[in-house]
């Protein structure tokens, strides 16, 4: 933020940006001491919205959990106001529940004998409109798009007239006002002992009832949100759904599973057009999978996916209906002998997500984060070792299948640093910047600090073997020690967190618990 303004004056003497000081902010759903966490509750997906003033969740019974901006107000007008005005921000961003729904629900595929689970795997928010605020979830099959808006409510009176009240209002006229009470019956006639209006001829009594009582609907000052699914984007895809992305058009959106990758429109859930296929005539000549995929975020026309071998791959919608060949390719050479077992599982990325400005794609494999600049495919403009630590423990990670677990990644909206997950509920920031050593962790709870990591963010295999083999050798001395010498639990894992959009804030998900950092 303060570090892209001035740059250029004070570039050189200033040097990278200062590491960041991360304090706790909030916490949702925080567990109390002993509590079992229940499978459903666990969260599984994270998104801010373009303005940062809403955030999504969505978890693994199937629901989706709306956040709504509460600071924004405060100070007497429009954020966006505020900000023309250069008026200086002192407070971060605060957030208040704001409403839930069930997105998904658990199916079965008869043709398959396949359950379908009604988690939800990815979300993603839309152009808002009139007042209402639009969403796309999806779980392993089923993408929905969702409208959410505030409506008045509306309260039914139990009648038009209440006797006593018009009587001390003096609204009501003075013959319909009897001073002896009489008995009202469900209808609104009463039982009269000179005339009853319920005889069996049913005529009515001469000038009518005076005391007929209707139901009133009236609107209340009162409002309650209200999530409608407006479409059902289904049956496209034959394996499970790993990514949805929007495009800049505000019209079109994509989804990804392992072999496809379908562009929507919006208005149309009954027709998708595949433009990524990379499934083979003969199943077994199949080699890598899509693992993750995203529209980049001014050019309506590009976009970019992962794959199980390490690859990013850059695709033009202008160049062919199906864009089976990349404009480009991003891809790592393998270092010579250090193939082994290990190689490919650990070489998959989990997650790629594009810079503000488009010109950097950050992935995330299990061992590192990787910058990429599009415009240099020869390799990666900077690696962050993550799990390079874990590297001894390799073969206990694939004997209790944590080696296939898929860590998300996220960057700052000034583009100067990256954040991604670990086990034992950490995760790492580190400043991406040129010559930046930031490199800090911390654990999703209450006092997030553990202890600030200075290592070189861009590394090569030489100057990592130094800074790391401190930390290799500790872990293998004491299996349980992560790199800041805590014990690590592998069932304890933070898999996905969001950056917002405009301020050095993140939104992270331990388990059924969000938390929320500020610096």
């Amino acid at each position: 933020m303060n570090g892209g303004d001035g740059g250029g004056v004070a570039a050189a003497p200033a040097g990278p940006p200062q590491p960041l000081d991360w304090k706790f902010s909030q916490v949702f759903g925080e567990r109390t001491a002993g509590e079992e966490v229940q499978e459903v509750d666990i969260i599984s997906a994270i998104e801010f919205d373009k303005t940062g003033d809403h955030l999504a969740t969505g978890d693994r019974g199937g629901r989706v959990v709306l956040f709504e901006r509460s600071d924004a107000k405060e100070r007497g007008g429009n954020r966006r106001d505020l900000e023309r005005m250069d008026y200086p921000s002192t407070r971060h961003p605060e957030f208040r529940y704001k409403t839930e729904f069930q997105s998904h629900e658990p199916e079965f595929d008869y043709l398959k004998s396949l359950e379908i689970e009604e988690k939800i795997n990815k979300i993603r928010w839309c152009q808002t409109a009139n007042g209402a605020v639009f969403l796309l979830s999806t779980n392993d099959k089923t993408i929905k798009f969702w409208k959410v808006q505030e409506k008045k409510v509306k309260k039914i009176c139990e009648t038009n007239a209440d006797p006593l009240k018009a009587a001390a209002n003096g609204s009501i006229a003075s013959s319909s006002v009897s001073s002896s009470p009489k008995q009202h019956i469900a209808n609104g006639g009463f039982l009269d002992q000179s005339y009853n209006c319920l005889k069996n001829d049913s005529s009515f009594p001469p000038g009518g009832i005076s005391s007929l009582r209707l139901p009133v609907v009236v609107t209340s000052n009162e409002t309650s949100l209200l999530a409608r699914c407006r479409r059902i984007y289904a049956h496209a895809h034959d394996y499970h759904i790993n990514s949805i992305s929007n495009n800049s058009d505000g019209e079109t959106f994509i989804s990804a599973d392992d072999l496809r990758i379908n562009l929507w429109n919006l208005e149309v859930s009954n027709q998708s057009f595949n433009i990524v296929d990379v499934k083979p005539t003969n199943m077994e000549d199949l080699t890598e999978v899509i693992t993750s995929a995203e529209f980049h975020p001014t050019h309506c026309n590009m976009l970019a996916y992962s794959s199980s071998k390490g690859s990013v791959r850059l695709i033009d919608l202008r160049q062919s209906a199906l864009c089976d060949s990349h404009s480009k390719l991003f891809e790592e050479p393998e270092a010579p002998g250090s193939r082994s077992f290990f190689t490919e599982i650990i070489a998959s990325i989990s997650d790629i997500k594009f810079a503000k400005d488009g010109r950097h794609i950050l992935s995330r494999d299990y061992m590192t984060l990787k910058l990429w600049d599009i415009n240099m495919d020869s390799g990666p403009v900077a690696t962050f070792q993550v799990h390079e630590y874990l590297r001894p423990k390799l073969c206990d990670l694939y004997e209790n299948d944590s080696i296939f677990d898929k860590f998300e990644c996220c960057l700052s909206g000034d583009g100067l640093r990256v954040a991604t997950g670990s086990y034992s509920n950490l995760f790492r920031v580190f400043g991406c910047a040129a010559s930046s050593t930031e490199a800090t962790t911390l654990e999703a709870s209450k006092h997030p600090m553990r202890r600030q990591v200075q290592t070189p963010s861009r590394t090569t295999s030489r100057s990592l073997s130094s800074s790391l083999s401190r930390v290799v050798k500790r872990g293998s001395e004491s299996p349980g020690v992560d790199a800041n010498g805590n014990s690590f639990d592998f069932t304890t894992k933070l898999l996905h967190l969001a950056w917002h959009p405009t301020e050095n804030s993140i939104a992270c998900a331990a388990a059924n618990s969000l938390y929320m950092y500020n610096a």
